[in-house]
């Protein structure tokens, strides 16, 4: 089954007036990157999401998000009781040393400014809350994974189409070849006349070069592995649970003998061919890398 490694997953889970969401977003990468951003208050279970998602992802840069929709917070805050007296007390102190009229609640309200009156209680994870996390964690992770199918199969579509196209313009190539040889054998035959002129030519090395020539025009062989890798291809991609990386080793292959093709050619119709060819391959490459 082909894979994106583009994708989005959210999940939200409701838990003791929490409202916690999870979202995972992944890209392509040559290797699993997980970035994780959560609360304090589940910290302690990091390694055990990373390890959740290592189950669904096998390759990708990966972003995964645990908040609080509804404000709520890992800490709730509480009055520093023994602190706000021991303020209360030395300030009416001061106060009455002095002769100064004081109000209460205005002196409340100006202690409350002081520092430490307020403290945070950090709040523990018992393990029903973690078992709920866990479980919108993997409710994310399966609609990220359904994501990277879907994306898979449109993108499979487009790469195998662009591969019919590369044969279709491979196909093309014959129709050019006899001309081509016609107008390689007419020049072949002008420098031999020329060379008829020239005294003391070797006859057996000028075969020779003659040979070497020849062999050096055919694309024989180019066209039979071009269409070779091309099936080749397509059965990967066909029969292979995840072959991202082998479609690219594949497509380098199908560059090389479209290449050479071109090298070889000698001919302006084949030229445009071949460069319609490196098009379409260069629009696979570019697609494969996204292919888990």
């Amino acid at each position: 089954m082909i894979k994106s490694m583009t994708g989005f997953g959210k999940a939200t889970v409701e838990y003791n007036q929490k409202k916690v969401v999870i979202e995972v977003k992944s890209l392509n990468s040559k290797q699993l990157d997980i970035n994780l951003r959560m609360p304090n208050l589940y910290r302690e279970k990091e390694m055990d999401i990373r390890n959740l998602a290592k189950t669904y992802l096998e390759r990708g840069k990966v972003d995964v998000s645990i908040y609080f929709d509804n404000s709520e917070t890992d800490k709730t805050v509480a009055l520093n009781r023994p602190v706000i007296e021991q303020y209360f007390r030395q300030m009416t102190e001061i106060a009455s040393t002095l002769g100064i009229d004081t109000d209460n609640n205005e002196l409340l309200q100006t202690i409350m400014r002081f520092p430490d009156t307020l403290k945070q209680q950090t709040e523990e994870l018992n393990e029903e809350e973690w078992l709920a996390l866990k479980s919108g964690i993997e409710k994310a992770l399966k609609a990220l994974d359904t994501f990277r199918i879907q994306e898979g199969e449109v993108l499979i579509r487009d790469i195998l189409h662009r591969i019919d196209l590369i044969k279709s313009f491979a196909a093309e190539v014959p129709q050019y070849e006899g001309r081509r040889i016609e107008s390689v054998r007419q020049r072949l035959m002008e420098k031999m006349k020329e060379w008829e002129e020239i005294r003391n030519v070797d006859q057996n090395r000028m075969e020779q070069e003659i040979i070497y020539y020849l062999e050096k025009l055919d694309i024989t062989e180019e066209k039979v592995r071009l269409n070779n890798h091309c099936k080749y291809f397509i059965e990967t991609a066909e029969k292979e649970e995840a072959p991202g990386r082998k479609l690219g080793f594949i497509s380098q292959e199908i560059g090389r003998e479209i290449n050479t093709m071109g090298s070889k050619a000698n001919d302006h119709d084949i030229q445009k061919l071949v460069v319609r060819m490196k098009d379409e391959l260069e629009k696979i490459k570019e697609q494969s890398l996204n292919i888990l």
